[in-house]
């Protein structure tokens, strides 16, 4: 037995007399004001922890202690889940980087833009915005995301939830925050961890069955595939809802995603894109990055001038960036002038392709 367990096994003991990981669990500060009910009693405090699954490790061992003192979870409950989960190659195979020396996949904006924008989800998308289209338009009257963005999302995501992934969340994220196949990328590592940290908590507090819960290799759920950190912080029942369900209930996906884009940083209002022609060869406007960095101004100054007809609304007072997209079959790059809106997306998936492709589809289902 890992001197890790011991310890842990002496807490628990210790736990029965002065209470120190028996407490009920605190709903965050941004989590919808729902009262959540534990599941059920954590075991007697006598019981040994079971050693198995992933907790036969003294690093698992030391982040279930972690867990249960920082988020106020009786130790079992935690030991439980973590004991209870399986490695699962599937996401570990995804998430390995290629090998020293091996060509890496070319980006194509075409190819990715063809995987989305296209006929399938587009007459699909059109049957959704019209079958929640009061939904959809009370979502956004409250939070200021267009309608036809908010079913893009859920297209681009989900194909309007009839892809939801079926892997078990728990198998993922647990194998991807302690069997991450890059060493060098430790800030990933940190991610899971605390995506695993929130989906014990939502579990304590009976928002999810994590044993049951099913989502994508990656961790993601519901028909608007929120990790669990998102589910936490911005999961939110739609009007008549009598609580949060992601997986069912397309008005709390809904509203969801539109609370969501306005906590990233959305503006009402604003278009995702700015009607702007650049100067020749951009190039070394782009960044990169996922700020908007440069003014309106500015950018005129590097010779960039309005589309014919456009005007210069209200998005030129915010900052803009650059972006690329390449199309390597016609060796050119296709740019765009984002605005603080293009950016609020990337934040839902960190690309630029991602974005620009909600975008595209939410404009060719726009009715």
């Amino acid at each position: 037995m890992s001197k890790t367990l011991r310890f842990l096994q002496l807490i628990i003991a210790i736990s029965g007399t002065v209470g120190l990981v028996a407490g009920c669990a605190s709903p965050s500060a941004s989590a919808p004001e729902t009262q959540a009910t534990p599941v059920g009693e954590p075991s007697k405090s006598s019981e040994p922890i079971p050693q198995k699954g992933y907790m036969t490790r003294d690093d698992v061992q030391a982040f279930a202690m972690s867990v249960a003192q920082i988020r106020d979870i009786p130790l079992p409950v935690v030991a439980d889940l973590l004991g209870n989960a399986r490695q699962l190659p599937t996401a570990i195979r995804l998430m390995t980087p290629p090998e020293p020396g091996q060509a890496r996949a070319k980006r194509d904006w075409s190819r990715y833009r063809a995987n989305f924008v296209e006929p399938i989800r587009i007459r699909r998308g059109k049957a959704f915005y019209e079958a929640h289209e009061q939904t959809l338009t009370l979502a956004e009257q409250r939070y200021g995301v267009p309608a036809n963005i908010i079913a893009a999302i859920i297209g681009v995501e989900t194909l309007y939830g009839e892809h939801m992934g079926n892997y078990r969340v728990l198998d993922a994220i647990t194998s991807l925050s302690f069997d991450y196949p890059d060493p060098n990328r430790s800030d990933r590592v940190a991610m899971f961890q605390g995506q695993l940290t929130d989906l014990i908590e939502l579990h304590y507090q009976g928002r999810l069955d994590a044993k049951r819960q099913l989502g994508s290799y990656a961790g993601a759920m519901g028909i608007p595939q929120f990790m669990p950190t998102s589910l936490k912080k911005y999961a939110v029942a739609a009007p008549g809802s009598t609580g949060i369900d992601l997986e069912n209930n397309v008005d709390d996906a809904i509203f969801s995603v539109g609370r969501f884009l306005v906590e990233h940083g959305w503006v009402a209002d604003l278009p995702v894109f700015a009607p702007v022609d650049l100067p020749p060869d951009p190039q070394a406007l782009v960044d990169g990055g996922l700020t908007p960095t440069l003014s309106w101004q500015s950018l005129k100054a590097k010779g960039a001038k309005l589309k014919p007809g456009a005007t210069a609304g209200t998005w030129a007072d915010f900052p803009l960036g650059v972006i690329d997209l390449p199309l390597p079959k016609q060796a050119e790059v296709q740019y765009r002038t984002a605005t603080p809106n293009f950016f609020a997306l990337t934040q839902y998936n960190r690309s630029y392709f991602y974005a620009s492709a909600v975008a595209d589809l939410a404009q060719a289902i726009q009715p």
